[in-house]
């Protein structure tokens, strides 16, 4: 059928506006990878969906519960995700061994979350008075290689101790029916193994490592260079909008949990909460008060880097640091 001059013309009017409204609505699309169970201690990246911040940015985002920061880091450097979260010491070793093609953008925890936890009567006060005890710790955990460190830093013989690995949840039941004397646990951890305690009229004593000289960067938000090099509008977007999640989680604890069970119904919206409320002190302390959420400073970045150099049994001069972050994303111009 051929059109006549008035129709053609409106005709493409119409097909133009189509375009555009499409370009308009337009989002770009993200595969977020967790590097362990939703919960929260990974509140932001469900606020930031739940509150719209995301949104906001034009980016839609689907998140993926994790099985470690090696398995992160190994889903984000395939292309599997897009971006994710990881242990920032896992990361420099996997950079320092085999080069992996990811980047940490953004710091989460900016102290690290490894705890020892003993019951509150058992006369253990500081790291000193673990010698000559029996320490429980699971196989899996990061906290193992830093152990001897953290024993030597604050003089404690390492043949003093003796040293049991067992399954993660058997871990606090141990601790509480007197089989071992001391528990490895991350801080983010504190309300579930309190409320086990409480539940059989025991109270725990929480000795966080970083108050005992390991102190260095831990959580961060992680992407592939290819990603970076080909995103890095979306990549800066995504950023921007996780900041404004990071600052809402610790303002709005308990709504902050309830976006996490909405999205996530197995997770307890009390429990969420009293562990955000908990953990508050890795992510805004004095280091943030000082350098700003977000940052990777470069004296603290080396001194994270020297820690695990040593654990790792890993010459420090063979690698830079400065090679596995990236600051060009930091909302606000931050560096």
């Amino acid at each position: 059928m051929k059109l006549s001059l008035k129709q053609w013309i409106q005709f493409t009017l119409s097909s133009t506006a189509l375009v555009t409204s499409a370009n308009v609505f337009a989002v770009d699309k993200i595969n977020f990878q967790l590097d362990w169970l939703p919960g929260g201690d990974k509140a932001p990246i469900y606020v930031a969906v739940q509150q719209g911040f995301f949104a906001e940015e034009d980016l839609e985002v689907t998140i993926r519960q994790g099985k470690g920061s090696t398995d992160a880091i190994t889903k984000v450097a395939t292309g599997t995700a897009d971006i994710g979260s990881s242990d920032l010491v896992s990361l420099l070793v996997a950079k320092a061994n085999d080069d992996v093609p990811v980047k940490a953008i953004y710091s989460v925890f900016n102290k690290a979350p490894y705890a020892f936890y003993v019951l509150d009567d058992s006369g253990i006060n500081s790291v000193k008075d673990v010698a000559n005890k029996s320490i429980a710790t699971s196989p899996f955990t990061s906290a193992n290689v830093f152990l001897p460190l953290l024993l030597r830093k604050n003089n404690v013989d390492e043949d003093s101790v003796t040293v049991t690995k067992a399954d993660p949840g058997a871990l606090n039941p141990m601790l509480i029916t007197g089989k071992s004397d001391v528990m490895i646990s991350w801080v983010t951890d504190t309300v579930k193994n309190q409320s086990q305690a409480k539940a059989v009229g025991k109270e725990l004593k929480i000795l966080p490592w970083h108050d005992a000289g390991l102190d260095f960067y831990s959580s961060s938000l992680i992407a592939s260079d290819q990603f970076l090099t080909e995103k890095p509008d979306v990549v800066k977007r995504f950023v921007k909008a996780y900041a404004k999640a990071i600052a809402y989680t610790w303002a709005q604890p308990e709504q902050s949990a309830k976006d996490v069970h909405k999205m996530v119904p197995e997770v307890d919206p009390q429990q969420a909460s009293d562990t955000i409320i908990s953990i508050k002190g890795l992510v805004i302390n004095e280091v943030s008060d000082n350098d700003g959420i977000g940052t990777f400073t470069p004296e603290r970045l080396k001194e994270t880097w020297k820690w695990t150099a040593e654990a790792q049994q890993l010459d420090p001069s063979k690698f830079d640091p400065e090679t596995a972050i990236s600051r060009d994303y930091l909302p606000g111009g931050q560096s």
